[in-house]
């Protein structure tokens, strides 16, 4: 059964989401994260996808007080990310209630941070983030395309200790034209162990029907949900057996 994870964007504290990591194109959903979080954990749902893009701009933790909120007013398992660079912004990240964190630039830029991470905290709290445009990684809040191969990069990590992976393609994100089932279906061929988390282009049930059918193990969902493109008690087939 797929792992339902709906994400939080923060920016200046709000809940937004952007346009293929866009931040002039973005849309603020709502002033109190909480309210939204709370909105999810009380329609069953034990996942939560909290990112940080004032972080992710800022290369620091910004919104960690956004964070504990959420960690103290509900129980919902949150992975946090965005601008994690430092071993402090990690310490900040679990001490303000994290499950787990989310590293995709420094896994590019400082890969000896990274695998130090792994190393110290194991695969289960630490996530690959791994943002993909034509295949090619993307860092920096998605501001830069490297010229990184997407599944060399995952590979190399995973014999690092990395299980879990968030691959979001760009070109997908926020456009709520349906998600990259082609792309993700060729990963989980290529490595079947890993545990891999679609996200973006989602923008119906049918899509998360799709996903589920590839035997995806996990997706991400945001802009569907907030523009009513997705009703959370349309969720219950997944959340129910999560």
């Amino acid at each position: 059964m797929i792992e339902i994870i709906p994400a939080i964007d923060l920016i200046d504290g709000k809940c937004v989401r952007l346009s293929q990591g866009d931040y002039a194109q973005k849309t603020v959903y709502n002033e109190n994260p909480l309210e939204v979080a709370k909105m999810f954990a009380d329609a069953g749902i034990r996942r939560l996808h909290l990112v940080d893009l004032d972080g992710a701009k800022a290369h620091q933790i910004v919104n960690h007080k956004v964070l504990e909120r959420i960690t103290t007013g509900t129980d919902l398992v949150v992975d946090f990310g965005g601008g994690l660079k430092s071993d402090d912004d990690l310490r900040i990240a679990f001490e303000c209630g994290a499950s787990m964190v989310t590293g995709g630039s420094i896994a590019v830029k400082n890969p000896e941070v990274f695998m130090s991470w792994i190393s110290k905290f194991g695969g289960d709290k630490i996530i690959l983030g791994a943002d993909v445009k034509n295949e090619k990684i993307a860092v920096g809040g998605w501001l830069e395309t490297t010229e990184l191969d997407l599944m060399p990069f995952i590979v190399n990590y995973m014999a690092q200790g990395i299980n879990k992976v968030i691959c979001t393609d760009i070109s997908k994100d926020g456009m709520l034209q349906g998600p990259a089932i082609e792309l993700y279906k060729k990963m989980i061929t290529e490595k079947p162990e890993m545990y891999l988390i679609a996200s973006g282009g989602v923008s119906s049930i049918r899509d998360i029907e799709l996903l589920h059918e590839s035997a995806i193990p996990a997706v991400i969902t945001g802009k569907a949900i907030y523009e009513g493109k997705i009703k959370l008690q349309e969720l219950t087939q997944f959340i129910i057996r999560n």
